[in-house]
């Protein structure tokens, strides 16, 4: 475990309500220096407003929220972070060569303005207004504002909405710079290929509360099965009664099985079918263990109810 002293943010029983709902409820988290941490939850996790509470933009009905010790309102605080939230709305008649010089300056040490922008691949774009770029222009843009005063939290919320497939990698790629340097990020995303190539640790919120916590393999550690995908003759309902074999089924010209054992279902299969072919295993992904995790916090209230 890291020392306290390498905690830059937290929230720590923190409670939150609007009118009837309990959009927090008594979480915990804890943000180390030059961690990317992803929180990952289905809508209404809790995702969006345990950001808020740590940027300071609302206030918790019970428990605490800090950032670097203080409270997150605080100026001292709020000028070691930067922010790149779901939706933004910025001039559109200004440059993006200006828009970058007017927000580093609310910097005291702010990059320079070629590095920010050659950080979040917008060097070609710096001469160009705003508002006539495309979704994913301004989002790399947005990602540029959020770096440029040197912060060392960058919170990132869905960053990679509408870019395509370069300019995501190149924005993950920028990410894995930030943290080298010493940066600590908080990524909130859909994408969960993005949260299981980048993150060092995971949270899985679901109802305002901490499901699960720990790294990628951690968390896929949770979901025994793994998935065996060949070519074929053999009868998916004779290997679906096999022990340790939790379903198979064919698609198309492949036959899919979910198992707990693979070495051994593997070893029966190419014993019954010499001529077995593509074959492929998989151990179960983040979006698997999520998917789990958020099924069975389901069941459990559904039974509670």
């Amino acid at each position: 475990m890291k020392p306290t002293t390498d905690v830059v943010a937290c929230l720590s029983g923190a409670v939150k309500r609007y009118g009837q709902l309990t959009a927090l409820d008594g979480l915990d988290l804890v943000l180390h220096r030059g961690e990317l941490l992803a929180v990952l939850g289905p809508n209404g996790a809790g995702k969006s407003t345990s950001i808020g509470l740590l940027l300071g933009l609302i206030r918790p009905d019970g428990g605490r929220a800090e950032l670097f010790g203080l409270d997150p309102q605080q100026i001292d605080a709020r000028r070691r972070i930067g922010v790149m939230l779901q939706t933004a709305v910025l001039p559109p008649t200004l440059r993006v060569g200006e828009l970058l010089r007017l927000v580093s300056s609310y910097y005291p040490h702010p990059r320079p303005l070629h590095e920010s922008a050659a950080l979040a691949g917008i060097a070609d774009l710096l001469r160009r207004p705003y508002g006539k770029l495309s979704g994913g222009q301004q989002r790399r843009v947005q990602f540029a504002l959020a770096l440029c005063g040197r912060p060392e939290i960058v919170f990132l919320d869905e960053p990679t909405v509408g870019m395509d497939i370069d300019a995501r990698q190149k924005l993950w790629a920028a990410m894995r710079a930030l943290v080298v340097e010493g940066c600590s990020v908080v990524l909130t995303t859909h994408y969960l290929e993005e949260a299981e190539a980048l993150a060092q640790r995971v949270v899985v919120l679901g109802k305002g509360r901490v499901l699960s916590e720990g790294s990628v393999d951690a968390l896929r550690a949770q979901v025994p099965l793994t998935r065996i995908r060949c070519v074929t003759d053999l009868d998916p309902a004779m290997i679906a009664a096999w022990p340790h074999v939790a379903s198979a089924e064919r698609t198309g010209a492949y036959l899919r099985i979910s198992t707990d054992a693979a070495e051994n279902v593997l070893r029966r299969m190419l014993e019954a079918d010499a001529s077995l072919r593509e074959l492929e295993v998989h151990r179960a992904g983040l979006a698997e263990a999520f998917t789990e995790l958020t099924r069975q916090d389901t069941a459990v209230e559904q039974e509670a109810a």
